[in-house]
C-alpha cells in the first residue's frame, strides 16, 4: 500500500465521513513475571510519578496558548458541478516576537493560506475569539504568522532552540486534531532534518522533526513542546496509509520559526538565497560508486542554469558539493535549506568532487526572490 504524507489540517464535513477507528487486539493476561515487573515500584530521580508531574506543569504551562485555527477558502467546483466553500480547520500557538510589539499566532500557511482576514477565526482555550488584523505568510517553509489585537493580556508560549532537540527527547503535541481542541499526546524526537516530504509544489523548506508523537489531522499548526515547556517544533504533516496517525509525524523546526517570523514582521517577506542549479534526488550508491565516492555524502548536480551563480563559479553537471564553508553536506535538502539561510551576495566556499579528487570553488550567493522569474530551480 502507497504511504501517503499528509498536511495535518481537516477539511470540515470530510473527515467524519472519512475517518475510521482501527482496534488493536488487547492481551488480557500479561506473564507472571512481566505482572510482577509492572508492580515493581520505580525509584529515583526519574520516577514514573515525577515524568507525569513533568508533563502535568508544562501542560497547564503551555495550553492556554495554543488555539483553534478555523478558514474560510475560496469554493471549489464538487462532483455535482456546484461550487461550495471549503472550510478548514487546524491549529496555532500565540508568541510574542522580538522584533516587533504585539501578539502573534503561528500556524502553517497550508490551513490559512487563500482566505481573507474576515474568513479566519482564531479561538483560546477560554472560548474567547479573534480575528486576525494581519496575515503574514511563507508558502515556501509553510508557515503563517497571524497578528491578533486584544485590549487584555494574551497567555503566550516561549519558542526555544530546536538544535537542542535530540533523538529520543520526550515532547508534547498540542492541537485540534478531528476538531477535538486542546489535546495533547506525548512520544520522542525520532529523527531529525528529514527532507524526503513531499507536501505540495509550494513547500521548498523542508528540515523536520520526526516525531511519534499522536498528530492527527487537525493538528496542523500546533506546538511541539519539551519538557521545559517551550516550542521547539509547529506540527505540520503526517505520514500515513488512511490519513490518521501511524506513528511518523513532521514538525517545523522552531528555529526555522523564528527566522521566517522575524523577517516576515521586519520586512513583509522572507529573504533567501540561490546558486541557480537542480540536483539530482536520488543520489544512491551506484552514482557515488560511478563517481569513485566510498560512499553516498553531499549534494549532486543534475543541472547548472546559465547566468547564476552557480554558473559563475564553474559548478558542473555530475559534481557534488560536499562542503559550503566548513558544514558537510549530508544530502540534497540539507543544501538546499543553507543555500536559502545565506545572504544574498554573501561569499561562500565550496567543497565539490570531481573527476575522482576534491576542488574548491567560491560563489556568491544570488537572491532567490529576483531570479524566479528567471529560474524556477532546486535551491
Amino acid at each position: 500500500m502507497k504511504r501517503m504524507i499528509l498536511p495535518c489540517l481537516v477539511a470540515v464535513g470530510i473527515f467524519l465521513a472519512t475517518g475510521a477507528v482501527f482496534h488493536l487486539p488487547l492481551q488480557i493476561g500479561a506473564p507472571l513475571e512481566a505482572q510482577s515487573r509492572l508492580q515493581t515500584p520505580v525509584s529515583g530521580g526519574d520516577s514514573l510519578l515525577q515524568l507525569s508531574d513533568r508533563f502535568e506543569s508544562v501542560v497547564s504551562k503551555v495550553l492556554p496558548a495554543v488555539v483553534s485555527v478555523d478558514a474560510v477558502k475560496p469554493p471549489k467546483v464538487n462532483t455535482s458541478g456546484k461550487a461550495k466553500p471549503v472550510e478548514e480547520s487546524g491549529s496555532g500557538v500565540i508568541v510574542k516576537c522580538d522584533v516587533k510589539a504585539g501578539y502573534y499566532v503561528i500556524t502553517n500557511n497550508h490551513v490559512v493560506g487563500q482566505s481573507k482576514n474576515e474568513q479566519i477565526t482564531v479561538q483560546l482555550t477560554d472560548g474567547r475569539i479573534f480575528r486576525p488584523t494581519a496575515v503574514y505568510a511563507d508558502p515556501e517553509s509553510d508557515l503563517a504568522i497571524m497578528a491578533i489585537n486584544s485590549p487584555h493580556a494574551l497567555p503566550t508560549a516561549t519558542l526555544g532552540n530546536s538544535d537542542n532537540a535530540k533523538v529520543g527527547r520526550w515532547v508534547l503535541a498540542v492541537g485540534s486534531p478531528f476538531g477535538l481542541n486542546q489535546s495533547v499526546s506525548h512520544g520522542i524526537i525520532s529523527a531529525r532534518d528529514r527532507g524526503q516530504v513531499t507536501l505540495g509544489n509550494t513547500i521548498r523548506i523542508k528540515e523536520f522533526l520526526q516525531t511519534d508523537a499522536a498528530i492527527n489531522p487537525g493538528s496542523s499548526g500546533g506546538p511541539l513542546i519539551d519538557l521545559n515547556g517551550e516550542v521547539i517544533g509547529i506540527n505540520t504533516a503526517i505520514a500515513s496509509h488512511n490519513g490518521s496517525n501511524s506513528g511518523v509525524a513532521f514538525s517545523i523546526p522552531s528555529n526555522l520559526v523564528k527566522r521566517v517570523m522575524n523577517q516576515l514582521l521586519q520586512q513583509g517577506t522572507v529573504q533567501r538565497g540561490y546558486l541557480g542549479m537542480q540536483l539530482v534526488v536520488t543520489f544512491d550508491p551506484n552514482d557515488a560508486l560511478k563517481l569513485g565516492m566510498d560512499r553516498v555524502r553531499g549534494a549532486m548536480v543534475e543541472k547548472v542554469y546559465p547566468g547564476t551563480p552557480a554558473a559563475d563559479c564553474g559548478l558542473r553537471a555530475n559534481d557534488v558539493i560536499l562542503q559550503v564553508e566548513n558544514i558537510s553536506i549530508r544530502n540534497e535538502n540539507h543544501l538546499i535549506n543553507l543555500i536559502s539561510s545565506l545572504n544574498p551576495g554573501q561569499n561562500v566556499r565550496m567543497q565539490v568532487w570531481r573527476d575522482r579528487s576534491t576542488a574548491t570553488l567560491e560563489a556568491v550567493v544570488g537572491d532567490w526572490a529576483k531570479a524566479q522569474t528567471r529560474f524556477r530551480t532546486d535551491e
